[in-house]
């Protein structure tokens, strides 16, 4: 992947000579101000459309703690956008089989909404869609509701030797729970855009599936990848979702894990371009962000718990951001820092951070506490990293 370089226009002798006896009579920029006794003017930080952070969804318990950090926190750093992950923990009316009194109601999320609102904050709703419907022996919701939707019923007692389980994208009544549960969350917190999430789908087209055996996994991932989208803009959300499905780990190097090794790949070319890609990647930091712009998709770089990951993606954020080319340059949104912990665990990490300064912690939490102070500090700095 290069940079486009635009080349100027030869130009006549005449006007290159007169050029060059107007550069080399008029004073430079820096002996101007040094003449006046004035330090140059520093170059303005390039303000990111996107400054944001995932997290979990608060528990009910939590919720004073979730609209403090909000309040107080947040706009502190900068952020002016929050991905709520809350997948099946909301107390769901539209499908009553979803209905969990311990979690957040409508009342308990209009007031994030409320509070993101007040301090110019987007909040983003999440429920992963297709993958990630199970977590090591514990199947998730909709599929224990509605076992019918799986990818792979009867097959793998208690998640043995798999990753995660997948809804089947062909079902054909899956998407009208789906879409459900969707809706009033996104009512919920007065959604302009919603996460659907898809990453490390690897269970899909299996062959004992009766709907998807033999079919190509590039296409029934970008059909549900369609099919999610325009059900989104049909109540004007625009789709936020993971990359890395999007992404061939043989040709990357990446591995199964950030990128897609099962033959989906190639759907980044058979869906629409107006879903903003959350590019995820916590070891190091591949240009890959550039490679989703190139594909005219809007893209946020995603780190976790490695400050020095954040701080190379945040410069590889900021160079596209510069390019020559201004259509890439414009898809280049900003950042999302990840964080895998409980809202009440993150900020009190946080919290704990902010007290202690610089130094170092150890844990998950921690971590990823850390590496959000320091993105952010970045993020507000002229010439940063």
């Amino acid at each position: 992947m290069f940079s486009r370089t635009d080349h100027p226009q030869t130009r006549t002798g005449f006007v290159v000579l007169a050029a060059a006896v107007v550069l080399l009579c008029a004073p430079s920029v820096d002996s101007a101000h040094a003449a006046a006794g004035k330090a140059r003017p520093k170059k303005a930080p390039d303000t990111l459309p996107v400054r944001g952070i995932h997290l979990s969804a608060p528990a009910k318990r939590d919720l004073q703690v979730a609209l403090d950090f909000i309040r107080n926190a947040l706009p502190k750093e900068g952020v002016n956008t929050l991905i709520l992950e809350f997948n099946y923990e909301f107390d769901y009316q539209s499908r009553p089989e979803f209905a969990n009194p311990r979690a957040l109601n409508k009342a308990d999320v209009e007031q994030i909404a409320a509070a993101c609102r007040a301090n110019n904050i987007e909040l983003i709703p999440q429920i992963n869609c297709l993958g990630h419907q199970s977590w090591s022996k514990n199947t998730g919701k909709l599929l224990r509701l509605h076992p019918e939707f799986d990818e792979t019923p009867g097959k793998y007692p208690e998640n043995k030797d798999i990753y995660c389980r997948s809804y089947c994208p062909l079902h054909p009544d899956v998407h009208k729970v789906l879409f459900d549960l969707m809706d009033e969350l996104a009512s919920a917190c007065s959604a302009k855009s919603f996460h659907v999430g898809m990453d490390e789908v690897f269970i899909l087209a299996d062959p004992d599936c009766p709907r998807c055996k033999g079919k190509d996994p590039a296409d029934l991932f970008a059909g549900e990848v369609k099919l999610l989208r325009d059900h989104l803009q049909s109540r004007g959300c625009r789709m936020w979702m993971w990359g890395d499905r999007f992404l061939d780990a043989k040709t990357t190097g990446l591995g199964r894990w950030e990128a897609a090794d099962n033959g989906t790949a190639p759907a980044i070319d058979r869906v629409p371009k107006d879903i903003v890609i959350c590019d995820w990647h916590y070891e190091k930091a591949p240009d890959t962000p550039r490679y989703f712009a190139g594909k005219g998709f809007d893209v946020v770089a995603c780190p976790w718990r490695k400050s020095n990951v954040a701080l190379d993606q945040l410069a590889l954020i900021r160079a596209i951001r510069s390019d020559a080319d201004k259509a890439v340059a414009a898809r280049a949104l900003g950042m999302v820092q990840t964080t895998w912990c409980g809202f009440g665990t993150f900020v009190q990490a946080y919290n704990a951070a902010a007290a202690g300064g610089q130094s170092p912690a150890k844990g998950n939490a921690a971590e990823a506490a850390q590496c959000f102070r320091t993105l952010f500090a970045a993020i507000r700095q002229p010439n940063a990293k």
